[in-house]
C-alpha cells in the first residue's frame, strides 16, 4: 500500500468516525435526559443544534468559532450557549483535541510554522496553555526540516539557469524567502535556509 493510500484510508476512517459520533451526540441531546422540558424551547435548542452539527460535519471547530458562527447567523447568546454546552459535554466540542489536529494537519500538509499556527489558535478562541500543549507538537528540527523543503521547492522552480550577476541572484533569494515569510518561519532561520537552498540549486544548474 502506498502512502497516498494509507492517507486516503487514514482520511476516510476519521471521517467515519465523526459522523458516528455525531450521531451519538444527536441522540445523547435529544433524549429524555438531557433536561429539556418546553417544547417550545427544545424547538429553538433543536434550531440552534442543527446549524451547530453541520458545521461540525463539515470539519472540527473550537467553541469560540461555534458560536461567532452561531451568532453571525442570528441565534440569541444564551441559547448558542445552551447547545454548546451540551455538545462540549458529549465530546463534539473539545479545544484541546481541535487545537491538536489544527496544527498537526495545518504544518504537516500546508507547511505552517508554529507562529502562524499560534496566531490561528488564539483567533479561534483557544485558550494559551491549551495552544502551547498543541503546538508542542512541533519539534525545532521538525519546523526547520518544513523550512528547508519549502526553500528547496521554491528555489527548483525559480532558479533554471546560473544567476548572470548578484542582481539576479538576490531577485531569487527574496523569492524563496517570500515564501518562508508567509508561512511565519523566523525571520533568521529564513534567510539561513533561502540560501542554502540557492547556494544548492544554483550548484545543480551550474
Amino acid at each position: 500500500m502506498t502512502g497516498e493510500e494509507c492517507t486516503a484510508g487514514g482520511d476516510r476512517g476519521e471521517r467515519k468516525a465523526t459522523v458516528d459520533r455525531l450521531r451519538e451526540a444527536v441522540h445523547a441531546v435529544e433524549s429524555g435526559d438531557s433536561g429539556f422540558m418546553d417544547i417550545e424551547a427544545e424547538k429553538d435548542r433543536a434550531a440552534v443544534r442543527h446549524r451547530a452539527l453541520l458545521l461540525l460535519d463539515h470539519r472540527s471547530r473550537s467553541r469560540r468559532e461555534l458560536d461567532r458562527r452561531l451568532g453571525d447567523l442570528g441565534f440569541p447568546a444564551g441559547l448558542i450557549s445552551d447547545v454548546l454546552d451540551d455538545l462540549e459535554r458529549v465530546g463534539l466540542i473539545d479545544d484541546e483535541t481541535f487545537a491538536h489536529e489544527w496544527v498537526r494537519q495545518r504544518h504537516r500538509r500546508r507547511g505552517k510554522s508554529r507562529d502562524v499556527l499560534d496566531l490561528e489558535l488564539r483567533d479561534k478562541g483557544v485558550a494559551p496553555e491549551l495552544r502551547s500543549r498543541a503546538l508542542a507538537q512541533i519539534a525545532e528540527s521538525d519546523e526547520r526540516a518544513m523550512a528547508l523543503q519549502l526553500a528547496r521547492k521554491k528555489a527548483r522552480t525559480t532558479v533554471t539557469r546560473e544567476p548572470r550577476d548578484r542582481t539576479d541572484r538576490d531577485r531569487a533569494l527574496r523569492r524563496i524567502l517570500g515564501v518562508l515569510g508567509r508561512r511565519g518561519f523566523p525571520q533568521g532561520m529564513s534567510m539561513e535556509l533561502a540560501r542554502e537552498a540557492l547556494d544548492e540549486r544554483i550548484s545543480e544548474v551550474s
